[in-house]
């Protein structure tokens, strides 16, 4: 095999990416690699990590640049906060481009960077509180949770801890345990109280935003994922948020799930066999989470309305 093949292996291994030390290992040279990069046959995505690419010919993946600054920093450093939760797939975080890493004290004041959108945290986690994530090294589901809902505020906090339940990567009894690691850190006062508030059957962020919207303005839903269901049994559709007794719904219409001409179709069909069982159906969307007003007077509205 000739050095391209090999460098080819190589990269097949790391998400299609090489370090400057692995191409001189298998036959370039210093100027040959420098070459490279400064002609644009190579993408440089940290230091000293190269996408062997020509930079018009693909854009780099959201993986492949976690992956080479994880690369580039050393076999210490591994995602953290909002970087882990996005390698686990825990979604309620704004979207950043910022790479979040931990390092060990030492490793962390060492380590050189030179990229704006790099975040270097001075954590130290135990190796069991690490975890693979096909091949990038991350914190566990306990550990990213616990650290992000000390940072953030109420209301991603919320979103992650729902969101890493709904998936199955935090049970109910993990959440005993994230309340043991946060303690007496700053935030753990806050954090807690996003523990009590956490609901694993919320099946995204928007659901979790409108729940919450509602519980501030005084109509807190009595049920999450309301199945409806006509005499005989036949299920007519089922509610993101529910009031039963006034017969209310209410549907979170996200772009992902919702946008589609399929779901949408599907949307309305279900909508239309709700009202014709005598249920009130009220849609939201994320721009209706973003007035704290807004969903708690619509729900008031629908469950004053006298039913026939």
């Amino acid at each position: 095999m000739d050095r391209q093949g090999r460098l080819r292996w190589i990269a097949g291994r790391q998400d299609g990416l090489v370090c400057r030390e692995q191409a001189l290992e298998h036959g370039f040279t210093r100027h040959e690699v420098d070459n490279l990069v400064a002609f644009g046959r190579w993408q440089s995505l940290a230091r000293a990590v190269y996408l062997p690419q020509p930079v018009a010919a693909v854009e780099p993946s959201r993986r492949q640049q976690i992956r080479a600054v994880l690369l580039s920093l050393g076999p210490a450093a591994h995602a953290v906060l909002d970087t882990a939760a996005e390698l686990h797939g825990i979604a309620g975080l704004p979207s950043s481009d910022e790479i979040h890493i931990g390092l060990p004290g030492a490793a962390a004041k060492r380590a050189r960077i030179g990229q704006p959108n790099i975040v270097l945290h001075q954590l130290e986690h135990p190796a069991e509180s690490l975890v693979s994530l096909s091949g990038l090294p991350a914190t566990d589901p306990i550990s990213t949770v616990s650290d992000v809902i000390l940072r953030a505020g109420r209301y991603p906090a919320v979103c992650i801890l729902d969101s890493a339940l709904n998936r199955g990567l935090l049970s109910e009894d993990d959440l005993s345990s994230v309340a043991r690691r946060i303690r007496r850190r700053p935030g753990a006062v806050a954090a807690r109280g996003y523990l009590a508030e956490a609901d694993g059957r919320a099946q995204s962020p928007l659901e979790t935003r409108a729940r919450l919207r509602c519980v501030d303005g005084r109509v807190p839903p009595d049920v999450l994922q309301l199945e409806v269901r006509d005499d005989d049994g036949y299920l007519l559709g089922i509610g993101d948020l529910g009031w039963r007794a006034p017969r209310v719904i209410a549907e979170a219409d996200g772009r992902g799930v919702h946008g589609t001409p399929d779901a949408l179709f599907a949307d309305r069909r279900r909508q239309n066999r709700l009202v014709n069982a005598g249920w009130t159906v009220l849609r939201f969307t994320w721009q209706d989470t973003l007035d704290p007003a807004y969903i708690p007077w619509i729900v008031r509205q629908a469950l004053s309305t006298p039913r026939p």
